[in-house]
């Protein structure tokens, strides 16, 4: 039992309120001064079901969800279909409590409902307490809830537990219920976590567990990368979101419904991921910063317009929140094996720009990062993320988000600027100049005098009319290829990809999306023992840091890429576009719809160093190098 870090579960059914009830708590133990970090586990079902949300809390940087947890508040599933051990789900009443013992640590605490879980119905209950020295508090949570008024109110009763048994004051929970309810509502909520508070805080506590002590430089706020690209885009100038709902992707849709109205912007919820993809080209190519995006199955349905948008080289930014599939899959579950379906769909010699971002804070900086190059090259951008950076939430900086907004539209040229730009005889804009400096033909806007051109999926002479001349097609080809060169250029100067550890390591991690947070605590607590490692977090994915990447790897003697994959895709990536180095790379794999916990990667570490041929202990595959 570590003594400086709350690691919290609230555990009961989806539709009990489990999610806003952790975000309120996360954001109590925010305002006290801690770094908080939540992790979401739900079904992939409307009402019902096991669900919980984790909430870490310490002093300083937070950037995984830790190593098991060591609170559990269990309220009991008030929707569950059938109580018997013999239903198809088992029996749904206890999961709360009987799902989440595997994962507590030694010491740790429990608190449950005994108003809906009866403990005796749980499996070794009893055996299981004694041989983990567990803190057992059963309390009628329920029963508490319902002499206030309304049995929703457990959870509220829940967290005064909670508080009680931790030693945490009450002052910033009744001020985020005071912020969200009124009237006697208010007042019902504000009794009910008093009378919890004060008849958990009566009791013996025999536990060692209490709340870290912290405190902030300045005001934070809790986002998810949801809400990071959201804000990003919005800050790039983006006005214009068209969509269809689909977990995980549906988060950051939704925010940017509620957040475009009071920017004059507009969000359209349509048919399908056909026709959202294809709104978000039409409204790029009248002239606003657009976009769109969808999980695996939806971002299929888009690979016609995003070729669409790769022809007619028109401004396009997409989001494709990653989910376990294939199929339906586990909508609710994350994974990374969506990275070639990005990187590779579409027809023919198709191009785009993709980037990985690893926490809310790179979501925001390449979100807008993801729009400049867009406009600047008149590109298909992907922000490639998943489930687990979707919904888990971080405290940041306020000031962070506090930069100066981006509307223009890149390369588009101004009404004075289009009669000395190429034009044919006949008065056309020359949209498609075979020879440019960077690839880009700078573009107009429909309804501009003297930029009239055609646009057409079809190859295409300069003017846009349809071509199938071979030399017209070499030279558009490479003209259109010429971006991707001058892109690389630009990333490099933006410096996308991150190293930490010891730099004269032999043992190296790579890392992309949402999983960096973890291999970078792995990396710190390795290092602390005496363990020499380092790490590269990747999130340039196309046109990819080669070189980069060949200059990390050949540094170390192994290098272990670490990915939510069966597949190894982002190893075959790496193999791809940096040749040579396959001797070097092992794989270390997760793919159960969990993501690494930072043991897990210690562990896999561990395992080479001693020479490899040992299995982990952990549902994780370690597979050695191969070559190229």
């Amino acid at each position: 039992m570590t003594d400086d870090e709350l690691i919290w579960r609230i555990a009961g059914g989806s539709g009990d309120g489990i999610d806003s009830t952790s975000q309120n708590f996360a954001k109590a133990l925010m305002r006290s001064g801690l770094d908080v970090f939540t992790h979401r586990h739900y079904p992939s079902r409307i009402r019902g079901g096991h669900t919980y949300v984790e909430i870490r809390a310490k002093e300083g940087n937070v950037t995984s969800r830790g190593d098991g947890y060591n609170f559990l508040l269990a309220l009991g599933d008030s929707f569950a279909r059938n109580p018997s051990e013999n239903a198809v789900y088992g029996d749904e009443e206890i999961k709360p409590l009987s799902e989440n013992l595997d994962d507590l640590r030694e010491g740790g605490v429990i608190v449950y409902d005994e108003g809906l879980i009866d403990e005796e119905d749980v499996p070794n209950f009893e055996e299981r307490v004694e041989e983990n020295d567990w803190n057992v508090y059963p309390l009628d949570l329920r029963g508490l809830a319902k002499e206030h008024g309304r049995e929703v109110m457990r959870n509220t009763a829940g967290v005064g537990a909670t508080a009680a048994l931790i030693g945490f004051e009450l002052d910033h929970i009744e001020d985020l219920m005071s912020d969200a309810m009124s009237g006697d509502i208010l007042e019902a909520n504000l009794e009910v976590l008093h009378d919890a508070y004060e008849q958990v805080g009566e009791m013996d506590h025999s536990h060692d567990l209490t709340v870290p002590e912290g405190d902030h430089d300045e005001e934070q706020v809790l986002v998810s990368g949801s809400h990071g690209i959201a804000y990003g885009a919005i800050d790039a100038g983006c006005r214009f979101i068209s969509g269809y709902p689909m977990t995980p992707w549906t988060d950051a849709f939704t925010i940017m419904t509620q957040l475009l109205p009071d920017m004059g912007g507009i969000s359209e919820q349509v048919e399908d991921e056909i026709a959202a993809a294809a709104l978000a080209v039409g409204a790029s190519h009248s002239g606003v910063k657009s976009m769109s995006g969808s999980s695996g199955g939806g971002f299929a349905l888009m690979s016609e317009p995003l070729g669409l948008a790769e022809m007619t080289e028109t401004p396009l930014v997409l989001l494709e929140a990653q989910r376990a599939g294939p199929s339906t899959g586990m909508p609710t579950k994350p994974e990374q094996a969506d990275l070639e379906h990005v990187l590779y769909t579409s027809q023919g010699d198709s191009h785009r720009v993709a980037f990985g971002p690893k926490d809310p804070k790179e979501c925001y900086e390449q979100t807008r990062a993801a729009f400049e190059i867009a406009y600047d090259y008149q590109i298909p951008v992907v922000v490639v993320y998943d489930q687990k950076l979707s919904g888990e939430y971080r405290n940041v900086d306020a000031s962070f988000f506090d930069r100066e907004p981006a509307p223009d539209l890149g390369s588009t040229l101004s009404e004075d600027e289009i009669p000395d730009a190429p034009h044919d005889d006949t008065g056309k804009f020359h949209r498609y100049q075979q020879e440019t400096e960077d690839g880009v033909s700078p573009r107009t806007i429909p309804g501009q005098k003297g930029g009239r051109y055609l646009a057409s999926g079809n190859e295409h002479w300069p003017t846009g009319h349809i071509a199938e001349d071979p030399d017209n097609r070499v030279a558009q080809v490479e003209r259109r290829l010429q971006k991707l060169e001058s892109i690389r250029a630009d990333l490099d100067e933006r410096g996308q990809q991150t190293v930490y550890g010891d730099e004269d390591a032999d043992i190296g991690l790579i890392a992309w999306g949402s999983q960096e947070g973890t291999v970078e605590e792995a990396v710190a607590r390795m290092n602390e023992d005496g363990t020499s490692v380092k790490a590269l977090g990747v999130s340039d994915l196309s046109p990819f840091p080669a070189e980069e990447v060949r200059e990390f790897v050949e540094s170390v003697d192994e290098a272990i890429v670490v990915e939510m994959s069966s597949t190894k895709q982002f190893r075959g990536l790496i193999q791809k576009e940096v040749t040579g180095v396959g001797d070097t790379l092992s794989s270390l794999l997760k793919y159960n719809g969990n993501p690494f916990e930072p043991a897990e990667i210690v562990e896999a570490v561990d395992i080479e160093l001693n020479g490899g041929g040992e299995a982990p202990t952990a549902q994780t595959t370690l597979e050695s190098a191969a070559g190229d």
